[in-house]
């Protein structure tokens, strides 16, 4: 049996998933910048907290927690487990 590769946007996970950096789908600055954060394709990031509405994604990632806008998580796109 073939496992089905799953992938979604940071920005629609929920709290407490973790999963890998597939991608990330941005221009030269937001993909520098996501890259000195750490997310890199094969990192792999967990939810930490996601606040209502539009509000920053609290996430850890290396170690590290820290906490990017929608518009960022909006453009890592993630492989995860259910």
């Amino acid at each position: 049996m073939i496992a089905e590769k799953r992938s979604r946007l940071l920005s629609e996970m929920k709290s407490g998933e973790t999963g890998l950096v597939v991608a990330v789908a941005g221009g030269k600055k937001a993909t520098k910048r996501l890259a000195d954060l750490g997310l890199t394709p094969g990192s792999l990031v967990r939810v930490v907290r996601k606040t209502l509405f539009s509000g920053p994604i609290h996430i850890e990632v290396c170690g590290s927690k820290f906490a990017i806008g929608r518009g960022l998580a909006q453009k890592i796109i993630m492989d995860f487990n259910a």
